[in-house]
């Protein structure tokens, strides 16, 4: 599985964060957990499920980088909310998509730049 770096937190996650994600990537089942990733359809900002679809081997094999996790669907609209405002406040625009591997290109030049 593919994390973003600067994972993006719901407030219910962030004290379980890694047992969470250690969870997920072990295959292991969680309650009322969702990511937030990549949207699989380019024409879309970004697609929210329950992690436990992942429990599903080609469902995982083909999952999308994964932004954020949410403990409850609300929670996750809300994280997804605060992703597109801060895409807005930095480049007066919605493309989330855009924004964040603009992040990850930035993170990977100042890797190799060091």
């Amino acid at each position: 599985m593919n994390w973003y770096k600067k994972l993006y937190l719901g407030d219910n996650i962030k004290k379980k964060e890694k047992k969470i994600i250690r969870r997920v990537e072990r295959g292991k089942p969680v309650r009322d957990i969702y990511l937030i990733t990549l949207a699989s359809n380019p024409e879309n900002l970004l697609d929210i499920f329950r992690a436990n679809l992942l429990l599903q081997k080609p469902l995982a094999r083909m999952c999308p980088l994964i932004v954020g996790i949410a403990e409850g669907y609300g929670e996750a609209l809300e994280l997804v909310r605060r992703l597109v405002e801060e895409t807005w406040r930095c480049r007066r625009d919605t493309d989330v998509r855009s924004y964040l591997e603009d992040l990850l290109k930035e993170e990977a030049a100042g890797r190799t730049g060091d």
